[in-house]
């Protein structure tokens, strides 16, 4: 059914984002198009293709050293685009913890494509807005906080 579409492309959106958020760069990979493109904030408005560009803040910002962080996705809306398409828009509040131990909720909308190869769904794009920055900070820059 629709509804049942639906609920998958919200599943598999969430499955992304805890891989960005435990810095798992395999599982990020197996969901993504390795052609990705994305408008983002740390794209200084420029559009970046692959993966090369998002895997230096796995290596360099992301992973095992984070403390807890925890995401919610607000309001997604999902386009069904045929059998093997999709595009959900939602906002995206996570809340973190900082060096001081003070909680902190970051605010970013973000829409991402799908598509589906392979009886699997690949993330082909996204655009992360950046108009919910904390304190001119985009999410890696509070994730970089928690060290």
């Amino acid at each position: 059914t629709k509804a049942a579409r639906r609920q998958e492309i919200i599943k598999i959106t969430e499955q992304l984002i805890e891989a960005i958020n435990s810095g798992d760069f395999d599982g990020y990979t197996k969901i993504c198009d390795p052609h990705l493109t994305a408008f983002e904030p740390e794209a200084l408005g420029n559009l970046v293709e692959g993966i090369d560009f998002h895997k230096f803040y796995f290596e360099n910002v992301l992973g095992k050293n984070c403390k807890a962080i925890n995401t919610t996705i607000l309001n997604p809306h999902v386009h069904l685009l045929g059998e093997d398409a999709a595009c959900i828009a939602y906002v995206r509040l996570t809340q973190y913890i900082d060096k001081q131990g003070h909680a902190h909720t970051h605010q970013s909308e973000e829409t991402r494509v799908w598509h589906k190869r392979d009886n699997k769904w690949q993330n082909v794009h996204f655009h992360r807005s950046a108009s919910g920055k904390i304190s001119g900070a985009t999410t890696f820059d509070f994730i970089q906080q928690q060290k």
